[in-house]
């Protein structure tokens, strides 16, 4: 196993390859396979974006099949039979079950591309151009999406003003005793609050690089009533928190919302390859032909892998039922983890979409991240500071896998603990 040429040629950005420092060959499921024959339990998912494990064998064949009878692979946005079976397929398994109307915008295919769009539309649907973000939001890296994205680190990497937007707290950003929406009302009917009459307002229901911040159901109902008293579109950006990560297929659909556009990418394909989509509800599709294209959002390869993964597992309930139970299990022993440190950890998340905070250690994240992949569980890190630990398993995932992935998290989280006393 060798780096060098990664090291050599590849440019400083590289970023996961200096958290799990391995050359990977091959995966199945929830597993990594290292070039040395190593296996990794996988509590990463490609950052979302393989929540039905890697090289799913259902969604794998019907790609096979796909190329082997020489299927359209590129078509821009022209017509083709993919993308009409997965048109189809998602109004008829997701959209019409759950009484939504949306027009799909297919997009280019990654989710900052999908952010960058529903931000365009909603200015020109508003004719207004500020945009309302969280404190701890994450949006993506090409400078509109990165415009509404909090974090210093990414914003400073830039290199230009960034504007257009402006940034309000999240719910329990200054506590729980402190109102975020009654803040934003306030902010939003003050004529000299200094914040413009927005064209959106943007949000993650889970903010995941932001530290697994979950929002109520309660606040979300609350911040939806209030962008529809005052006219202005929600956008929820379900780009990680979608595709069942939740429990449902929406990260939303707990709280009862409607958001007026959506923004899904990651798992959305079904075999992590490249695919973002816009949902927008049809009074908002404002859109002039050809007004925000790209080469490659008729990637009808994902389109195939999207249709296989919808009709597998979202023709009924069960599936949804299956992930909120091993939800329920990883929570379950995740807060045994926290009780045994009360005041010092924290347990935030929903659904398969679990972290764990420190509260008094800045670098808590990337220490147990570090352990765990000497040990065999690849786990990322997020918040601020890097102190969570973000469990983002594949949602196919079998009980006894993620127990043992949790174990090995576990003895990385004492040794930590064990290390300062």
């Amino acid at each position: 196993m060798s780096l060098e040429s990664f090291e050599e040629w590849e440019s400083e950005v590289r970023s996961y390859i200096r958290s799990f420092p391995t050359v990977f060959d091959r995966a199945r499921g929830s597993l990594l396979i290292g070039e040395d024959d190593k296996e990794y339990i996988d509590f990463f998912a490609g950052a979302g974006t393989l929540n039905y494990g890697h090289n799913n064998p259902l969604l794998k064949q019907a790609l096979l099949d796909y190329l082997e009878r020489d299927g359209i692979v590129h078509g821009l946005d022209m017509a083709t039979r993919a993308k009409r079976e997965f048109i189809e397929a998602f109004a008829n398994r997701i959209l019409i079950p759950r009484g939504l109307r949306y027009k799909l915008h297919f997009t280019g295919p990654t989710g900052a591309n999908a952010t960058e769009a529903a931000i365009k539309v909603a200015r020109q649907a508003t004719g207004r151009t500020n945009v309302i973000a969280f404190a701890h939001g994450y949006h993506g890296l090409s400078l509109g999406a990165l415009a509404v994205t909090a974090s210093r680190k990414f914003r400073t990497n830039a290199a230009v003003p960034l504007g257009g937007a402006t940034f309000v707290p999240f719910e329990g950003y200054f506590g729980a005793d402190v109102d975020t929406i009654a803040m934003l009302a306030k902010m939003l009917d003050d004529p000299s609050s200094g914040v413009d009459q927005p064209a959106a307002v943007i949000v993650e229901t889970i903010q995941g690089e932001g530290g697994v911040n979950a929002a109520s159901a309660g606040w979300l109902r609350r911040l939806a009533e209030l962008t529809a008293e005052r006219k202005i579109p929600l956008i929820v950006d379900d780009i990680q928190a979608g595709c069942g990560r939740s429990g449902d297929f929406f990260s939303f659909e707990e709280s009862g919302i409607v958001p007026d556009v959506v923004v899904l990418s990651k798992s959305i394909s079904g075999y992590g390859l490249p695919m973002s989509l816009v949902l927008i509800k049809p009074e908002l599709d404002v859109w002039q032909p050809g007004g925000h294209t790209g080469t490659f959002r008729g990637n009808n390869l994902a389109f195939v892998g999207a249709t296989a993964a919808l009709n597998t597992y979202w023709a009924d309930d069960t599936f949804s039922l299956e992930v909120k139970r091993k939800g329920e299990l990883l929570c379950s022993r995740l807060a045994d983890i926290v009780a045994r440190h009360s005041g010092e950890l924290e347990l935030r998340g929903r659904g398969m979409f679990q972290g764990v905070a420190s509260l008094i250690d800045p670098d808590f994240g990337t220490r147990v991240s570090h352990y765990a992949f000497e040990h065999g569980v690849v786990i990322e890190d997020a918040g601020s500071y890097s102190e969570v630990v973000k469990f983002l398993p594949p949602l196919t995932t079998d009980d006894e896998t993620l127990l043992a992935g949790v174990d090995v998290v576990e003895a990385a989280i004492e040794a930590q603990f064990a290390a300062v006393t």
